[in-house]
């Protein structure tokens, strides 16, 4: 059976971890990987580098030194897409492409790269202007969902979402409820425009609570694996028409523990046609 993998990573630097990229596509090999925060310019993104490994078409959403996205493929690009929400043009915060007919039975998928903001510290966004701005970014993803549900077939959303939504999306539910990233606000934020948009959590499909998934580890952990205070932060949803189609998820962990690492790993996931 005719098989695409996905995968999303939150790289924190593309250029200071292109080696780590390098070493995941040659290790798993994923038709399409999407990377956040790549902290980088487009013209000073490592093109060569990734497309001697097979990945000859890449679109990318850059800034120097902070926000941006990047969507790698084996497969060419019928279209390619940027959207600005919450009206700010410079964040560099999402990339769409559709795969071209060169793709065979994923031809016509349409993938969508977001990172969202992290929301700093404070959880409230009358003194915190980066709650604000999330909760506001928030808010134009869940119009976009709603916007386009009624003719939405094949896409995926995928990418670092900055939200653990569900109890055991994160190491202590009860610990965290006041910690930006699993607040009530956030949490119901987005399982709302989730359900609003018609998209099915592929990781809960697949491999439900209670089992705990986590996709980030804090750098400010002595010891990462042996305190385990992990987050699922970054997330692969699927169009309801694509359900029938997941078949697996993966989330590399042992990517934590890589030399120089990222605080966030890749989450990999396998659609069978």
């Amino acid at each position: 059976m005719p098989k695409f993998t996905v995968a999303t990573w939150n790289i924190n630097s593309v250029r200071l971890r292109h080696d780590l990229v390098m070493h995941f596509l040659r290790e798993h090999q994923p038709d399409m990987l999407c990377l956040q925060e790549t902290k980088c310019p487009n013209d000073m993104f490592p093109f060569g580098a990734f497309r001697k490994f097979g990945y000859q078409h890449i679109a990318i959403s850059g800034k120097k030194g902070y926000n941006g996205v990047a969507t790698l493929s084996r497969h060419p690009f019928a279209v390619t897409t940027k959207r600005h929400l919450d009206g700010r043009e410079e964040d560099a915060r999402h990339i769409g492409v559709t795969l071209a007919e060169e793709a065979g039975r994923a031809a016509g998928l349409t993938v969508h790269n977001f990172y969202v903001p992290a929301g700093g510290d404070i959880a409230d966004p009358d003194v915190n202007v980066k709650f604000a701005h999330k909760l506001e970014f928030l808010a134009d993803l869940e119009a976009m969902a709603i916007e386009g549900r009624a003719t939405r077939r094949h896409e995926i959303i995928v990418g670092d979402l900055n939200i653990a939504p569900l109890e055991h999306d994160v190491w202590s539910h009860k610990q965290l409820l006041s910690v930006v990233s699993h607040t009530p606000i956030e949490t119901t934020t987005l399982e709302r425009l989730r359900m609003a948009g018609g998209w099915i959590d592929t990781a809960r499909a697949l491999r439900p609570e209670p089992e705990k998934l986590y996709s980030w580890w804090s750098y400010r952990a002595a010891d990462w694996a042996a305190s385990n205070k992990g987050r699922r932060l970054d997330h692969i949803w699927l169009s309801d028409d694509l359900g029938r189609n997941a078949a697996q998820i993966e989330f590399l962990s042992a990517a934590r523990g890589w030399e120089r690492p990222s605080d966030h790993v890749p989450v990999i996931a396998t659609l069978e046609f």
